[in-house]
């Protein structure tokens, strides 16, 4: 009679009980935490060495251009020598816990483990990529949308007199102008990743599991080496869950209220609008249209190549000029880091790559704020 696979037993030997297999347990949200600051940490010191040797043999306009290729590039080459081999990271080694796939508690295959590298390096660099062209785009066309919606709508109030059921059509909250505006309005927080992140990393706050956006589509999770004792459990981050939650909320009904205060604010400027231009007998059409949004003046308010008292409180010296022009600011204005540009220069950079061109921070057009003497 064998024994659990270990051979045939002596006759008259009684059997001994085969050992209770060993249940790993799941590690928790700080150990995993860690675990990725930890590789965090290690990817930005091989960036930096790397930037080093780039800029030692291409120069430093060439390595201050291609920095988030250089970023990218290294951390796939430290991930495909630990993760896609079926190694541990350092960080994974560091907090003593292994990847196993979720449905099977196995080691993951080499196909999850190739779709984790490119989910969480390569696919972000790529959308980071493209998504300033398909803003660009889409702006482009909700822009010539919004014009010609307008001037319909303006043709309509000053020529013919609505019907009852016409004019409860036109005030309905939901229209196709007020919907195009909201989205040419918020396009690119619309376009942006990070309330998907958000909710993704309020999840893992709650069930400790799938810190990574990819590593919850792939099915990946981390259990510990070694056996954790009653003295040594870990306790989850579910406070972080909360407030992450209350934060989101606060900022969606504040949201929701500037979004109603602002429909609200048009919906009065074209009444007052329409009972000015009541008596007017040219009417409005295609080639001018009433609300045409008016440029922002080519000509700077506060130049301080021409006015150096302009903004006084500024520093002389390089700190008066600007990183991307390398010129003295023409109205500075700075960015929810911190950094200072041109208007035109920053303005120009975030409808390419909305992220800062210093720190590499997320950057929306509608947060960069103008500064006054």
């Amino acid at each position: 009679m064998a024994d659990s696979g270990l051979g045939p037993s002596p006759e008259g030997a009684s059997a001994s009980p085969a050992p209770a297999p060993h249940f790993y347990p799941f590690a928790t949200s700080p150990d995993i935490i860690r675990s990725h600051e930890k590789d965090a940490f290690i990817t930005s010191t091989l960036t930096s060495q790397a930037q080093s040797i780039a800029r030692s043999l291409r120069g430093a306009r060439y390595a201050h251009v291609n920095t988030d290729a250089i970023k990218r590039l290294t951390e796939l080459l430290y991930f495909s020598l630990t993760t896609l081999l079926g190694n541990r990271t350092l960080g994974e080694e560091y907090c003593d816990v292994v990847q196993l796939e979720d449905d099977t508690l196995l080691f993951p295959s080499i196909v999850r483990r190739a779709g984790y590298i490119v989910s969480s390096i390569l696919l972000p660099w790529v959308l980071q990529r493209i998504l300033p062209s398909f803003r660009a785009r889409l702006r482009l066309k909700l822009e010539r949308s919004i014009a010609r919606e307008q001037a319909k709508k303006a043709q309509k109030n000053g020529s013919v007199k609505l019907s009852a059921r016409k004019k409860e059509a036109e005030n309905t909250f939901f229209t196709k102008l007020r919907i195009q505006s909201y989205i040419l309005e918020h396009l690119d927080s619309i376009t942006s990743l990070s309330p998907i992140y958000a909710l993704s990393l309020t999840t893992f706050y709650f069930t400790g599991a799938y810190y990574h956006l990819s590593k919850r589509f792939w099915g990946l999770r981390y259990v510990f080496t070694k056996k954790i004792g009653e003295s040594e459990q870990r306790i989850g981050y579910e406070v972080l869950g909360v407030l992450l939650v209350l934060q989101m909320a606060v900022q969606g009904v504040i949201h929701i209220r500037q979004t109603l205060a602002s429909a609200q604010e048009s919906e009065d400027d074209v009444v007052s609008e329409s009972k000015t231009q009541k008596d007017e007998s040219i009417p409005r059409s295609i080639q001018n249209p009433s609300s045409t949004p008016l440029l922002p003046a080519s000509i700077p308010r506060y130049d301080l190549t021409e006015d150096p008292t302009a903004v006084s409180w500024i520093p002389t010296g390089q700190q008066r000029k600007c990183t991307l022009c390398i010129d003295e600011f023409k109205d500075p204005s700075v960015t929810t880091c911190g950094h200072v540009f041109c208007w035109t220069c920053i303005r120009d950079w975030v409808r390419e790559k909305p992220e800062c061109p210093l720190c590499r921070q997320e950057v929306l057009a509608s947060k960069v704020l103008p500064l006054r003497g």
